[in-house]
């Protein structure tokens, strides 16, 4: 299979996150602050309907005797503590500065990179996605996460403006890097399975719960947004590192 193919979802995802910026940006300076508000209002109940969705997943999960819920609260703790130490956030927060001095970009261009790149990239559409696109050329998951990304690019570029658009990069190098490496490993992934038997997977399952409760942080502050309250937001980048924590976690907890 062509990387080509292997790429097509991806290019099709940052093709929507483009478009929907392009056209947030032409439809909000045409929109009174308030409106722009409740969109973000809206935005955000939305992203909790679906983060609350994805975090259900840890109630199919089990180490040993332990549930997937402490599982996810073990490694979100830890998450936490190595991303502060690490400065993830800072981190994440200087490479959207650095775009926006590099492209001159304005307004809150830093929080619109970080915020559209954590929503458009956690999930678990974004890794079963890219192993179905990469192993067998099917590209269906992304188009339909293509189509939600597009929707939410157009609210956040409404109010947070051209940064939202960068972090098409953060789609096409991390949703394109799981597809060409899944293409590239197709003899030795998964046995030769359907790349669907994923979503039953418990490792999986666990990524996919404890990402559902990051998306709830960053879904809290789209609200803080709408309302006006930034300074009260989750600190969601630093809690990054828990979804590699939280598999070794799952994998300890079983040989208890």
């Amino acid at each position: 299979m062509s990387p080509l193919s292997s790429l097509s979802g991806t290019l099709i995802n940052v093709a929507a996150v483009l478009a929907g910026t392009v056209l947030g940006l032409l439809l909000g300076g045409r929109l009174p602050e308030r409106t722009q508000r409740t969109l973000l209002q809206t935005l955000s109940l939305v992203t909790l309907f679906i983060a609350l969705d994805m975090a259900g997943s840890l109630n199919r999960v089990t180490g040993g005797s332990i549930p997937g819920v402490l599982l996810a609260l073990i490694s979100l703790a830890l998450g936490a503590v190595v991303g502060e130490a690490l400065g993830i956030e800072e981190g994440l927060s200087r490479l959207g500065d650095t775009l926006k001095r590099r492209f001159r970009g304005g307004g809150r261009f830093t929080e619109g990179f970080v915020a559209a790149s954590l929503l458009f990239c956690i999930g678990p559409m974004t890794v079963v996605g890219g192993l179905q696109n990469g192993l067998t050329g099917d590209n269906s998951t992304y188009v339909l996460k293509s189509t939600l990304d597009g929707i939410a690019a157009l609210a956040l570029a409404g109010a947070y403006g051209i940064g939202v658009g960068f972090s098409a990069l953060t789609v096409l190098l991390l949703q394109g890097g799981i597809s060409l490496a899944a293409g590239a490993f197709a003899a030795g992934l998964l046995g030769g399975a359907d790349p669907g038997v994923l979503k039953t997977d418990p490792y999986v399952l666990l990524i996919t719960g404890m990402g559902g409760l990051i998306i709830v942080g960053i879904s809290w502050n789209l609200m803080l947004a709408g309302l006006g309250w930034e300074d009260r937001r989750v600190r969601v980048g630093s809690l990054l590192p828990a979804l590699l924590l939280g598999p070794l976690a799952l994998w300890a907890a079983g040989r208890l």
